[in-house]
């Protein structure tokens, strides 16, 4: 991508009237999809109180009190009402964008009842791979070209399916495993949606654009309450399957549109290397953990307190000081590789990738070992304050306190 023809690009286009028309709808639906957000997220924790739908604090939660976790609905909600309230500008992707509809409302559902009564992991799987293969077969959504990543370039079509179908299941999870702490789900996924979205929006694809301003939007209001201490809500299983999957369809298309990247300025030819950054955070998290459960020996979808945001709580930072440092880091990777990736052909970039990746495992281990150790002088020091209460009323001790 060449950086002035992009600026260029941009300037001319902020005179064009179909792309004035487009931001204009783009900024209105994130407006409404965050108002129908904030005005819906307080019936659904008054029904959740009135019905005992809430999440109870465990061993692996961060979480002290019960909190109502379907804040899902109120965002399913707002992306339905703000992104069918207008007019279709153009219809390149309409028929893909409401065939997402179609597969977020099937991942609404099963959302629902896993997490009011739980689901079986294989039917999960399987629930995540039939709306996948909807937009892959009756969308034509896949990935048939690799950009040169280890020499490969146009891949047939078996390949296409099960490449793109991994990339769906692979980003509906991590987003599902990263939601353990307040904003971070919601906040990383804000990112990403506006950073595709901005891009769709520049390129002129309108449906997909505004979809994506629309969950940005909807993501902002539930926010707002996901970090309240007064009117918390989780936004739950319901929630974080609509996020991984929208997030999907919005990545594997970014890559689609990017195959032209000779003959047009806004196009990148490192777009899969780009969409993995974009979304790095969940992306090394979900590697991360399970490959730590791996070498443990136990199965990697086994619950613990091994990501990387329970790490961070455990080494004594809150959740938004959590949730800000790894939004900063999933900020700070995209402006960089921008800056610095220009020249570097995707098989090197995902070399970078993997070592980028090996020192994040490294950071995890140390912090791991740092919260050990502070863990261990916590109980000391609890020990020792109980030892010295219990001396002290003993014996003659006792005397200076009646």
């Amino acid at each position: 991508m060449n950086i002035e023809l992009l600026l260029s690009y941009i300037q001319n286009k902020l005179t064009d009237d179909l792309f004035q028309l487009g931001l204009y709808q783009c900024l209105l639906s994130f407006l409404v999809a965050c108002f129908v957000a904030v005005v819906s997220i307080p019936v659904v924790i008054k029904i959740s109180e009135l019905k005992f739908l809430m999440e109870k604090p465990g061993h692996r939660s961060s979480h002290k009190t019960a909190t109502p976790t379907f804040g899902g609905i109120a965002i399913f909600a707002a992306i339905l009402i703000s992104y069918f309230l207008w007019p279709a500008i153009d219809q390149t992707d309409i028929y893909r964008t409401n065939l997402s509809i179609v597969g977020m409302s099937i991942l609404f559902f099963i959302g629902i009842k896993d997490d009011m009564v739980g689901i079986d992991p294989n039917k999960k799987i399987f629930f995540q791979v039939l709306p996948s293969l909807i937009l892959i077969f009756f969308g034509k959504l896949r990935i048939d070209y690799l950009y040169g990543i280890f020499g490969l370039y146009h891949i047939n079509d078996v390949f296409s399916v099960l490449i793109t179908c991994l990339i769906f299941i692979t980003i509906i999870n991590a987003i599902n495993l990263i939601d353990g702490i307040d904003g971070l789900a919601g906040a990383i996924s804000t990112l990403a949606s506006l950073t595709f979205g901005s891009w769709f929006l520049l390129t002129n694809h309108f449906a997909m654009a505004c979809l994506a301003f629309t969950l940005a939007g909807a993501l902002i209001g539930f926010l707002r309450f996901n970090f309240s201490h007064t009117s918390k809500i989780f936004m739950g299983n319901t929630g974080s399957l609509i996020l991984g999957f929208l997030l999907s369809f919005f990545a594997v298309r970014f890559i689609n549109l990017n195959n032209s990247f000779r003959f047009d300025p806004t196009s990148f030819f490192n777009a899969p290397i780009i969409a993995i950054v974009v979304l790095i955070v969940p992306i090394f998290d979900t590697l991360r953990v399970f490959l730590v459960r791996i070498m443990a020996g136990r199965s990697p979808f086994s619950a613990d307190r091994n990501h990387m945001h329970h790490i961070m709580i455990d080494n004594g930072l809150s959740h938004a000081a959590a949730t800000a440092i790894l939004c900063a880091v999933s900020l700070a990777n995209t402006v960089l590789f921008f800056l610095f990736h220009r020249d570097i052909s995707n098989t090197v970039s995902l070399f970078i990738l993997i070592g980028m990746f090996f020192l994040y495992m490294a950071i995890g281990v140390v912090l791991k070992m740092r919260a050990r150790v502070r863990a261990i002088d916590k109980t000391r020091r609890k020990g020792l304050y109980a030892s010295q209460l219990l001396n002290a009323f003993t014996g003659k001790n006792i005397l200076r306190y009646l």
